[in-house]
């Protein structure tokens, strides 16, 4: 009895974590970044896949956005060239307190997917898939009170406000 109240305990708690799990690709383009790259889920992680010169660098985050270490852990990203065809592979090697790290030929070019496999010290390997030179999606903002502020006149008062309404 005590294993299926346990079960039901954790499948509820599961359900009631599942938006933050549930995020999409386009969705996480949306976002602001810490290190302005790009965002994808992985398993437990969120990985920000940041790309500078022949660099990557992965940080690896809980999905609070909270720092995940990658001591011990190992790593690679492979290139994609389309259709099917692998590119350049680079070794990711753990770097500072939540970060994979590699140096590698990697020219990217618009529409360039780049596949990260990361396994962390005793935990499950994860992967994602990239698209680093894809435009960035326009942030997500709450227009619909932002839109009634707008237009409501500033310089009436509130007694002008409500007389308005009356008629």
């Amino acid at each position: 009895m005590n294993k299926s109240i346990v079960m039901i305990l954790v499948g509820a708690g599961m359900a009631l974590s599942l938006p933050s799990w549930g995020h999409s690709d386009d969705y996480l383009d949306t976002l602001a970044t810490p290190h302005g790259g790009q965002l994808r889920m992985a398993g437990p992680y969120h990985l920000e896949l940041v790309t500078k010169d022949k660099e990557l660098v992965i940080y690896v985050t809980d999905h609070g956005d909270n720092p995940i270490k990658t001591e011990g852990g190992t790593g690679k990203a492979t290139l994609q060239l389309g259709k099917g065809k692998a590119g350049a592979t680079v070794k990711l090697e753990p770097d500072g307190e939540n970060q994979m790290k590699g140096v590698g030929e990697m020219t990217l070019k618009p529409g360039s997917v780049v596949v990260v496999f990361i396994k962390l010290a005793d935990e499950e390997a994860q992967s994602a898939r990239f698209m680093p030179l894809k435009p960035k999606a326009k942030p997500v903002t709450a227009k619909a009170p932002v839109a009634k502020s707008v237009t409501s006149n500033p310089a009436s008062d509130h007694s002008g406000h409500h007389h308005h309404m009356q008629h």
